[in-house]
């Protein structure tokens, strides 16, 4: 009775006009900006940032969030008709739903890539909605030593399972704490690291380092790579959206097994929907029986990973919502953008903020409505945008990002950080870096710091309290044995490239 009572509570916040149309420009903008190669979801919503400052928090949130799974949408777009992936969680669309393209079913491969995203994000949401308040109340428990082991964990999760090897990813980890010490210490007032630079002492500003690292890094590494000339316009007509009786056959089983994995991985910190899409792929691969049709144009290599990352991207809210952990760089924005508001993320965020808490979940219902009916009849409208030269598109995403970026606080400084961060994500990237650690140990470390040093406060000093602590122990325990298996399998993986190198 109580969920009903909040569903409630929160459709009434949802369906007020203001959150209505900040729902649906973002999901129509998140749309917009997946479908475009090369942006991606970190630089959208970095884009779209500076807006919510000037927001009520709950809209702002809401328009983030429409950001945040509208990108999902879009970026199978590109995935589906240029073999392209709109965002990294869509590369694995690539491998079947192209070929369908190639074969004349583009159309339909996007019809199944539409539903099989509405079926993931609604079982995603069930799942947000009933397990997020059971971890709020045990959550509230939680002391210094529990959020200080919780977030060590989700930053040593995020090194273990990003792209590369675990030390290189422990290691963007800590440059991001690094980046994040800058400023004045709340402790003490002393300044840190600001070097003299008056406007470094309240640190430095996210929007620059996300913009910098995400959307300028980005831009650059897509220039020359974009190529729309093989773009076939026939194949996604309305009338070739149709899916056979067969497709649909093929899908369901998929949707079902891609919306339980995406629920497991979207809520564990540094895995997300990319890994969840991946991870489906592979399953329903394994037990087709006819496993040689995937990378040919088999309609479940699109149906269970699309269905797997929509599923991902709502319950990754679980862990950011209830206990003010993101398990990625993206839902360490949206903790950004509620702290920018003065709100405390974290368990008392549901007691507190009952009507923001549930507000933004069944704006969640809206959004995943909004998109299965704007992306059918808009595809013709998509397929425009992807014949635009990219040369022509991507100085006017430079240009917005030096705009959004200038407007936050009028500091010429944050344009030369987001050129500078700009650059060095690039060559980070090249130099196959994972940068998505960075951000989350920017977002996690001054909060690490801050646990940290009331714990040892509470302690008189004392560092046994991490482990004195049943919860904390347990917790460090498993930090451990994932930091274990993370340097494992990077060493296996040396020894087995080595082998295939001696092998040549």
């Amino acid at each position: 009775m109580e969920l009903f009572d909040n569903a409630i509570l929160g459709l009434s916040v949802a369906l007020s006009w203001n959150n209505l149309l900040f729902c649906f420009l973002g999901v129509l903008i998140g749309t917009f900006l997946g479908v475009i190669p090369g942006i991606g979801v970190l630089a959208s919503i970095s884009l779209l940032f500076p807006l919510t400052f000037h927001m009520e928090p709950t809209a702002a949130l809401i328009m983030l969030a429409g950001i945040w799974y509208g990108t999902t949408y879009g970026g199978s777009t590109a995935s589906v008709l240029l073999n392209v992936p709109g965002t990294p969680t869509n590369a694995v669309t690539c491998l079947d739903g192209y070929p369908m393209t190639r074969q004349g079913r583009g159309g339909i491969a996007l019809f199944m890539t539409t539903v099989a995203s509405l079926f993931g994000g609604t079982f995603g949401i069930l799942l947000l909605m009933m397990f997020s308040p059971i971890i709020a109340s045990y959550a509230i428990t939680f002391g210094a030593t529990e959020y200080f082991s919780l977030m060590l964990l989700g930053l040593v999760a995020a090194s273990s399972v990003s792209d590369g090897s675990f030390l290189k990813g422990l290691m963007m980890v800590s440059l991001g704490i690094l980046v994040g010490t800058v400023g004045t210490d709340i402790y003490t007032g002393t300044p840190r690291f600001v070097f003299g630079m008056l406007e470094l002492s309240e640190g430095i500003s996210l929007i620059a380092l996300a913009m910098g690292v995400f959307g300028v890094a980005e831009v650059i590494s897509s220039i020359g790579k974009i190529n729309t000339k093989d773009l076939d316009k026939h194949s996604v007509s309305f009338a070739a959206m149709k899916p056979t009786k067969d497709d649909m056959r093929r899908s369901w089983v998929p949707m079902f097994r891609g919306a339980g994995l995406g629920a497991f991985f979207g809520t564990l910190p540094g895995t997300g929907p990319s890994l969840a899409a991946f991870v489906s792929y592979a399953i329903e691969k394994r037990v087709s029986k006819t496993p040689e049709r995937f990378g040919k144009g088999a309609i479940e290599g699109v149906a269970g990973p699309e269905s797997a990352n929509s599923s991902a991207d709502q319950t990754s809210f679980i862990p950011t919502l209830s206990l003010g952990i993101p398990g990625s760089p993206t839902m360490a924005l949206m903790l950004g953008a509620l702290m920018i508001h003065g709100i405390a993320p974290g368990p008392q965020l549901m007691t507190e903020q009952p009507s923001l808490f549930w507000g933004l979940v069944m704006s969640f219902w809206i959004g995943n409505i909004l998109l299965f009916i704007l992306n059918v009849p808009l595809i013709g409208v998509w397929v425009k945008i992807l014949t635009i030269p990219y040369h022509y598109l991507f100085p006017s995403v430079l240009m917005f990002i030096a705009i959004g970026t200038y407007s936050v606080s009028n500091s010429t400084l944050d344009i030369m950080l987001v050129a500078g961060f700009g650059l060095v994500g690039y060559f980070l990237a090249v130099l196959k870096y994972p940068l998505a650690p960075l951000i989350l140990g920017f977002v996690l470390g001054p909060l690490i710091e801050q646990h940290f040093r009331r714990a040892m406060l509470i302690s008189d000093g004392s560092l046994t309290t991490f482990l004195e602590r049943p919860i904390s122990l347990t917790i460090l325990i498993l930090t451990a044995l994932i930091a274990l298996w993370g340097i494992w399998s990077g060493v296996k993986a040396k020894r087995l490239n080595t082998k295939d190198l001696s092998k040549l």
